[in-house]
């Protein structure tokens, strides 16, 4: 298994990590995610949509951390990184959205938290 290879299951395993916890706290405490986020978002003009934006959010924080999951064991059984790549891919789409969603909240300093998550699913995108 060369250098590459290692890097590239570290990355996605953290990516996976990070996704599919988050995708499980929706899950379990959907209500008090959606009471929490009406608040974060009562001045903006997706306050009547918070359920259905937590669902989109949702949805691709799941796909992201499964893709990741399949490309870790796809590169560590055959080298290949195609899934890999499109579990980072979508990793970065899903943060995105989410710095999409701090920013119109005026929640700087979690907009700020969020570079941090993207700078390795960018790096993933880059080395797979």
């Amino acid at each position: 298994m060369t250098n590459t290879e290692i890097f590239g299951i570290l990355i996605l395993a953290f990516l996976a990590i990070t996704f599919l916890q988050s995708g499980y706290d929706k899950i379990a405490d959907w209500k008090g995610n959606v009471e929490w986020l009406k608040g974060h978002f009562s001045q903006t003009f997706i306050k009547n949509n918070v359920p259905a934006a937590l669902g989109v959010v949702l949805i691709t924080e799941v796909i992201a951390g499964a893709l990741c999951v399949a490309g870790a064991i796809q590169l560590f059984a055959n080298g290949s990184t195609v899934i890999g790549h499109y579990g980072a891919v979508m990793s970065c789409i899903t943060l995105l959205f989410l710095l999409f969603g701090q920013r119109i909240a005026k929640d700087y300093d979690g907009a700020r938290t969020i570079v941090i998550y993207f700078i390795p699913a960018i790096l993933a995108v880059y080395w797979l």
